[in-house]
């Protein structure tokens, strides 16, 4: 008897995992929402640390723009699953620091100084919203075949970060060395033994082990910084407009642009969020609601001195790999980055876990999101137009964005969005396609 209470129990959990709105208790769900931190913690900061580099800001103005990134992390993780009016997706996203925008804001801080990027962060969010609130009239423009293209660009945009990852993390002293790559493979073995030899819903822990062995490893081996812990306040409070803003139009033109480029890409995070964790597109009120928050929580950012969030595909491979999509399950990890972002202990934990650890787990992940995207594209059907359409985008995308310089005639700003983001390229040359090349018989039936 008791055995049968056992088995009923780890379905009614595997159930609860798997069902958005399920009643779960905390401790059940803990595990899982510390993992989605995990997996997203070090690329949500780094954006912060670039940025506050370009900026020749100290020590001590770096750590509140860490903190704020937290906070935003996870304000907008909880937006997404509790939405508020048309504001969030009702939908298992979790949000993080962007990347799209680093390169453009570093631009705009080096001429203009980092209140006129904090400006045009906080106007073109408001853009995104607009743009959020009115996705069912041009959301036709992106039909499954783009939207496809842009989930696998992703997958394929997110390769190249997993593996540095692995190595140690871009601009490592030691990147590349014995030492990381070890480490990256044992976070990596310990990911996947865990997955095959664990039963029931604890196989989807796999990158959580992964990533407590690969520390412990990095411990023994003397690759974690302790210095972090070291002089730590007890408590520390956010700062609201560490950075006052200027409002300039050539910096929000240019961050605004972004923000559409942005837009799709909470497109395709979002179709391949439902599709891997629901098995179905999503509705307009979930892609309103994703894009809207994604716009609203970004100028809330602005007005902490952050820079913009967004979905993150990380945490998309994470759902493919595990299909765990209970919000009060990512509600754990949303919380855990707001707690974070009053206790520097906390942060300081997270950020001491070596990037070598995190690219073995994510690396597998990041290989999900292709597969995921590929699927997606046979799902919209292997037509001839829609071969050319996805052959002719990703080659574009992938292929023009390793090239450097290959945009170098052009103006600034059109280097800055297209030069080395595969995702913006791949997109417009699928919408260009879509538009141009003419309709099969069977489309237009």
């Amino acid at each position: 008897m008791a055995a049968r209470d056992t088995r009923s129990e780890r379905v009614d959990t595997a159930q609860a995992l798997g069902d958005f709105y399920a009643d779960i208790s905390l401790a059940q769900g803990f595990p899982y929402g510390l993992q989605h931190v995990l997996a997203m913690f070090v690329a949500n900061l780094a954006p912060i640390f670039i940025v506050a580099a370009a900026a020749g800001m100290d020590a001590e103005q770096s750590s509140a723009l860490i903190q704020n990134a937290l906070l935003m992390a996870g304000l907008g993780t909880m937006i997404q699953l509790f939405p508020l009016w048309r504001v969030g997706g009702a939908l298992p996203i979790v949000t993080g620091i962007s990347f799209t925008y680093v390169s453009a804001v570093v631009a705009i801080v080096a001429a203009q100084g980092y209140g006129v990027a904090v400006g045009a962060i906080i106007a073109g969010g408001l853009i995104e919203g607009a743009l959020g609130l009115t996705v069912r009239y041009w959301r036709r423009a992106v039909p499954p075949i783009v939207s496809a293209v842009v989930v696998t660009s992703i997958g394929f945009s997110l390769l190249s970060v997993g593996a540095e990852s692995f190595g140690g993390g871009s601009g490592a002293e030691d990147f590349g060395s014995l030492q990381n790559l070890l480490l990256g493979l044992i976070s990596l073995v310990a990911c996947l033994a865990f997955q095959s030899l664990a039963k029931g819903t604890k196989k989807q822990l796999a990158v959580l082990f992964g990533l407590v062995v690969g520390y412990v490893a990095a411990l023994v081996l003397g690759k974690v910084d302790l210095s972090a812990f070291q002089g730590l306040a007890p408590i520390s409070i956010p700062q609201v407009l560490p950075v006052a803003p200027e409002f300039d139009l050539g910096a929000i033109i240019s961050v605004g642009l972004l923000y559409l480029v942005s837009s799709v890409e909470v497109m395709g995070n979002t179709t391949a969020l439902t599709k891997v964790g629901f098995d179905r597109e999503p509705t307009d009120r979930e892609m309103s609601g994703a894009i809207t928050a994604d716009g609203v929580v970004s100028s809330i950012a602005g007005i902490f001195g952050c820079l913009p969030i967004t979905s993150f595909s990380q945490n998309v491979g994470l759902v493919a790999m595990t299909r765990v999509v209970n919000r009060r399950v990512i509600a754990c990890g949303g919380a855990i980055l707001i707690i974070a972002a009053f206790v520097p202990a906390v942060a300081a934990i997270f950020n001491s876990l070596p990037e070598a650890v995190l690219g073995g787990c994510t690396i597998m992940m990041f290989g999900n999101i292709v597969l995921s995207g590929a699927q997606m594209i046979a799902d919209a059907g292997f037509t001839q137009r829609n071969i050319q359409i996805a052959a002719l985008a990703l080659a574009s995308g992938i292929g023009f964005t390793q090239v450097q310089g290959i945009f170098a005639a052009f103006p600034p700003i059109v280097q800055s969005i297209f030069g080395s983001n595969c995702i913006a390229v791949a997109f417009v040359v699928a919408v260009v396609a879509n538009l141009l090349l003419p309709k099969e018989q069977a489309d237009e039936e």
